[in-house]
């Protein structure tokens, strides 16, 4: 793809993983990117809806309509729609939320956490997050910059678009958006995460970035690198112990840390 990175050392890593970070306003390292790791570069950003086949796109308001039908009752959520989606995402439900994180370290986890594939070359998108906000609708962008941020929160949001519907009324050409989650559990906190949200059902998130390549660059790190990520990771205690806090998160991490290559 265009804006592909082929990365060669941990040191090369480094410097291309915290490109641009100088913000002069600020005068302090504040990078605008997010970050998605994958364990093979060929993959694309499809969502999870999208992974359901069929006609997803009228699939989308039943699944979140019997989500929070069978839901009710087993958490604080409150009436917020936003709130309700990211629960679903959170929970595994096919949405079109897409999970970044604002730290390299931890999509560069999910790029070598699974020994299994590290035969194959993984990739790192790097998205700019703040330059992104430019192609919002102007109704969007008056309420992100009176909100002094650069992503949504289910509390920003709610007051202008109260449904997924919504959003595709703005403008007829797809855009994009990011939100943080509310802090749900500790898996969200300590993964640092947020959403990205594409204001049409079967808009995909790579095909937009496509047509606006200044926002985005991909690292490739092939296969030959993983390991040395991969341990480099672990010492610096991004492991899942950490990342999926629970029983489950330390056997994740006790299997793959003694696992012999």
């Amino acid at each position: 793809m265009p804006n592909d990175l082929r990365i060669e050392t941990w040191e090369e890593l480094q410097r291309e993983l915290f490109r641009d970070s100088w913000d002069d306003k600020l005068n302090r390292y504040r990078s605008p990117y997010v970050f998605r790791g994958l364990w093979n570069k060929t993959y694309n950003l499809k969502t999870s809806l999208m992974r359901i086949g069929g006609d997803y796109p009228k699939l989308e308001p039943h699944l979140l309509r019997n989500f929070r039908k069978y839901s009710r009752g087993t958490m604080e959520v409150g009436e917020s729609f936003w709130n309700w989606l990211a629960v679903a995402q959170h929970h595994g439900l096919p949405t079109r939320l897409m999970d970044w994180t604002y730290s390299p370290y931890v999509a560069l986890h999910f790029a070598t956490s699974d020994l299994n594939n590290f035969h194959e070359d993984g990739v790192i998108w790097c998205v700019n997050y703040v330059k992104s906000t430019d192609y919002l609708p102007d109704k969007l962008q008056q309420v992100i910059r009176k909100e002094g941020s650069n992503v949504f929160t289910p509390e920003v949001l709610e007051p202008i678009a109260t449904s997924l519907n919504s959003l595709g009324e703005f403008q007829e050409e797809p855009f994009v958006l990011f939100m943080e989650p509310p802090s749900l559990d500790e898996r969200i906190v300590h993964q640092y995460a947020l959403f990205s949200m594409m204001s049409l059902p079967n808009a995909m998130l790579c095909d937009w970035l496509l047509d606006h390549p200044e926002l985005y660059y991909r690292l490739i790190i092939p296969a030959k690198l993983k390991w040395e990520i991969r341990d480099k990771l672990d010492q610096a205690n991004i492991t899942e112990r950490v990342l999926f806090p629970g029983l489950s998160g330390i056997s994740a991490w006790l299997r793959r840390h003694y696992t012999t290559t």
